[in-house]
């Protein structure tokens, strides 16, 4: 549930930066498209204050320098009419007569207001508007309005395409938690199993020993009890009780010991065992991370003369087990990625094993474990640390 409601913050997560950027990309291109227009105002105020000098003047050839010299530089539609808005005057419209400027000019009038062409007559002393200017927005300002469009679809496409990558991401992290969850099932299974399967090959070529072999069966068949009460546990709130770490460790040891020879290694699994030590624990998912890094000490070991070590001690507050291999050591770039879940050093491993273990020591038991060395000459070596039950 808790990974249900991640995934949902991220995707939320997503849309509302996918939504800020947007809100940005538009305020930014209006910024720019308001300024080019108060800038073109300017320019068209400046030329109407020309034009107002040179109609004072009334000599036609100056207009016309106006128009032809000066105004046909700049890279807007402009239109000059006179007071009762009939056009005069263009420059950059494309049209045969006079009279089919009337429809550009209501259109650029929609967009920027005329700016009228008057001045001050010293007699009267009032303004006399002798025209109107009329303009519309530039190649760059039109270019700019659909540009937050392109932005959009632009930003669009990568929230489309990361929504769609995320999923894909996700979706395979469950098809290999599934998988790796059926083949740590069939690693757990593996062992009582195939040691069932020596026990009643025991009992066929040696009837006799019916009592001890049923003693070891029993054994056996408590530990696949064990496996899937370990499993059921894993998706609720496990209740912490007092229990002894020297017996949970010597149980392991015992268990396994006796089912070596079924792994087809030669490896020789030690414990030294100091004072007795009381914890808050889960016994059953406690018991399965300590089994599962020595499983995964004995399967680093490739040769011969293998070695696996536990040791405890503690302090006035914690518990510490070192488990340590002679393996071939964990690789120093891969020592911060061992814990996750998907993670494996092993060909053909899902990594599962080592991410059960930290849920189980850091989440249920408020715990930490941690590689305090790993080399190809010396192996690895794992430190547990828990709470003592004070």
């Amino acid at each position: 549930m808790n990974h249900f409601r991640l995934y949902t913050n991220i995707k939320l997560g997503l849309f509302f930066i996918a939504l800020f950027l947007i809100f940005c990309l538009l305020a930014y291109s209006n910024s720019i498209v308001d300024q080019l227009r108060k800038d073109n105002r300017q320019i068209v105020t400046m030329y109407s204050q020309i034009i107002a000098k040179t109609v004072n003047e009334d000599n036609d050839d100056n207009l016309n320098f106006v128009f032809d010299e000066i105004i046909k530089k700049i890279q807007f539609p402009i239109i000059y009419s006179d007071q009762d808005n009939k056009p005069i005057l263009s420059r950059n419209i494309d049209v045969e007569s006079l009279d089919d400027l009337l429809q550009p000019m209501k259109s650029m009038d929609s967009q920027n207001q005329p700016i009228a062409i008057a001045f001050n007559d010293s007699k009267s002393g009032n303004d006399i508007v002798l025209g109107y200017l009329h303009y519309g927005d530039s190649s760059l300002i039109r270019k700019l309005k659909w540009f937050p469009f392109l932005e959009i679809g632009i930003v669009a496409i990568f929230v489309i395409v990361g929504f769609i990558g995320f999923n894909s991401i996700r979706n395979n992290e469950k098809r290999n938690i599934w998988v790796g969850m059926a083949r740590e099932t069939a690693h757990q299974l593996g062992t009582p199993i195939s040691a069932l399967m020596g026990w009643v090959d025991r009992l066929k070529d040696h009837p006799d020993d019916a009592n001890s072999v049923i003693a070891e069966i029993q054994a056996d068949v408590d530990r696949l009890e064990q496996i899937g009460d370990r499993f059921s546990k894993m998706g609720f709130t496990s209740k912490l009780e007092n229990i002894s770490l020297n017996e949970l460790i010597d149980k392991q040891i015992i268990y396994l010991k006796k089912r070596l020879p079924s792994l087809g290694k030669d490896i020789e699994l030690s414990v030294l065992l100091s004072e007795e030590i009381n914890i808050l624990g889960n016994e059953t998912l406690l018991g399965w991370a300590i089994e599962n890094i020595i499983r995964n000490g004995i399967d680093s070991i490739k040769g011969d003369n293998g070695k696996v070590e536990l040791s405890i001690s503690s302090n006035d507050k914690f518990a510490f087990i070192n488990i340590g291999d002679n393996g071939g050591g964990i690789p120093k770039k891969d020592r911060k990625y061992i814990f996750q879940p998907g993670f494996s050093t092993k060909k053909g491993g899902w990594g599962l094993g080592l991410s059960l273990v930290k849920r189980i020591i850091n989440h249920i038991h408020n715990g930490e474990i941690k590689v305090l060395s790993s080399n190809s000459e010396d192996g690895t070596l794992f430190q547990i640390r828990l709470n003592k039950n004070l």
